[in-house]
């Protein structure tokens, strides 16, 4: 048999020379196989920035002073936008808990579903969401500057590893610093909460208190700060990277910081979907 029937390397036949009822099938598959390969190799080159994150971490003299700035850009300046954000969410709760309860149920039941709503998922969520809007946006748009305006070229050419410069810091940030704002969120949130429902209901501040105290076990603060820590490292991974493959001067850099806003939210859910999947049992032990 000849082998001219059968392509060699990427001699494709366009999908136009074939009959017009096999058209749309090639098409399709043929779109489908870009999505994949596209899909793949956004996967791979992900990879590889996380392979050159790992070893950045060799070089501290370059990292270390510079993750103590990030660390106040990301973690001291974030305090507030996160308790303004749990203040309103732990009021809203205690308020929709109080008028949704039924005759007869106590009151208390009103403060435990504040604590766990707010510790197991609102609390690092919020907070991650918040923060990539606010910070991970911020590490895009000055990485992509940096790109497109080749200062990160200019520090390769004076021997300084991008990737620890600019990377290394603000991930180091970002795992230490969510975790904190996550336990300022959580106690500001609850506090609210409190508040809310001894000023603007029946409940009774000790009963408030017994609530808080019911079925509470400590592995739900471990959840809580396990959360953080992942969101916290996924806003700096993804927000890097979408930064530091900036293209196309201003435009490339509005378009990236979009980008990587999304990608990170999206990520951000999935991972506390696979954490609450996961875990579940524990907290209910």
């Amino acid at each position: 048999m000849s082998t001219e029937a059968f392509p060699q390397g990427n001699d494709r036949r366009p999908t136009e020379t074939y009959p017009v009822m096999q058209r749309t099938g090639i098409r399709f598959f043929r779109r489908m196989s870009r999505v994949a390969y596209g899909n793949l190799r956004e996967i791979g080159l992900r990879a590889f920035f996380i392979r050159d994150i790992m070893r950045a971490f060799a070089d501290p003299a370059t990292y270390v002073p510079e993750t103590f700035r990030q660390m106040r850009n990301i973690g001291v300046d974030s305090i507030p936008l996160a308790c303004i954000v749990a203040a309103f969410i732990g009021s809203v709760i205690a308020l929709q808990v109080r008028y949704q309860l039924f005759q007869g149920i106590q009151l208390s039941v009103v403060a435990l579903s504040v604590r766990q709503m707010i510790i197991l998922e609102l609390g690092p969520l919020l907070t991650g969401l918040v923060l990539t809007g606010r910070v991970g946006a911020r590490m895009t748009a000055e990485i992509g500057t940096m790109r497109v305006t080749e200062q990160i070229d200019a520090l390769e050419t004076l021997a300084y590893d991008p990737i620890a410069y600019l990377v290394v810091p603000r991930l180091l940030a970002s795992l230490v610093m969510l975790p904190v704002l996550t336990v300022f969120a959580n106690v500001v949130g609850i506090t609210a909460g409190w508040l809310t429902a001894i000023l603007a209901t029946d409940v009774m501040s000790v009963q408030f208190q017994e609530g808080l105290k019911l079925g509470f076990a400590p592995f739900q603060v471990f959840y809580s700060l396990l959360k953080a820590v992942m969101f916290g490292g996924a806003i700096a991974i993804v927000c890097s990277y979408e930064g530091y493959i900036t293209e196309a001067g201003a435009e490339g850099v509005g378009r990236s910081t979009a980008k990587a806003v999304v990608i990170a939210s999206v990520v951000i859910l999935t991972l506390d979907a696979l954490t609450a999947a996961l875990l579940a049992n524990q907290l209910a032990a």
